[in-house]
């Protein structure tokens, strides 16, 4: 069993406690499908959002997902002028049988454009 970092991030409709979760409720659902993994091989996950998202802390749609015992965490990402408004951003790091290459990094929505070259 090795361990490995999934990468993904989902633009939402607006600062709101709604939608914030229901984006990062897609979002993990979708990583998590996508990788064919269960809440056990989960070891931690950090949430970031950019400053225009403060209505939720994302890490709370995880925990209504069932994460009760995973350690999860919440940040600011940089403030950086131009870049894509209302991102939530995670990264996973699971125990997995799975090559590197064989990883699903998941971008939904806006966010897809932050990773064309591997965004599915």
């Amino acid at each position: 069993m090795g361990v490995r970092a999934i990468r993904g991030a989902i633009q939402v409709e607006a600062n709101e406690r709604e939608a914030i979760l229901a984006g990062v409720t897609e979002l993990v659902t979708e990583v998590m499908a996508r990788n064919e993994l269960t809440t056990d091989d989960v070891i931690s996950v950090i949430f970031t959002a950019t400053p225009d998202l403060n209505a939720e802390f994302p890490a709370l749609a995880a925990r209504k997902l069932g994460f009760h015992d995973v350690p999860l965490i919440c940040a600011t990402e940089i403030d950086v002028p131009g870049a894509l408004p209302r991102v939530v951003r995670l990264m996973a790091h699971v125990e997995t049988d799975k090559p590197r290459q064989q990883i699903q990094h998941v971008y939904l929505r806006g966010a897809v454009a932050l990773r064309l070259d591997i965004a599915q």
